[in-house]
């Protein structure tokens, strides 16, 4: 089992604010017709996703899966 990093608190926090942009830009994507504003928002979701999975792997595995 890995163990918590040394950041531990803010990489926390962070991957909990990632998370909930996630979920708010997904929801904006579902009302929005524009493809401009939906590719925009399609790349943001991926940047997002991307940081989190950095941040996921400093930890056990299923860390995240049942805190947030």
């Amino acid at each position: 089992m890995k163990e918590l990093p040394k950041k531990f608190p803010e990489y926390s926090l962070m991957y909990k604010n990632l998370n909930q942009k996630v979920r708010e830009l997904k929801n904006e994507l579902n009302n929005i017709e524009d493809k401009i504003n939906k590719n925009e928002i399609q790349i943001k979701i991926k940047t997002y996703q991307k940081e989190m999975n950095k941040i996921k792997s400093n930890f056990p595995d299923g860390f995240f899966d049942n805190n947030f």
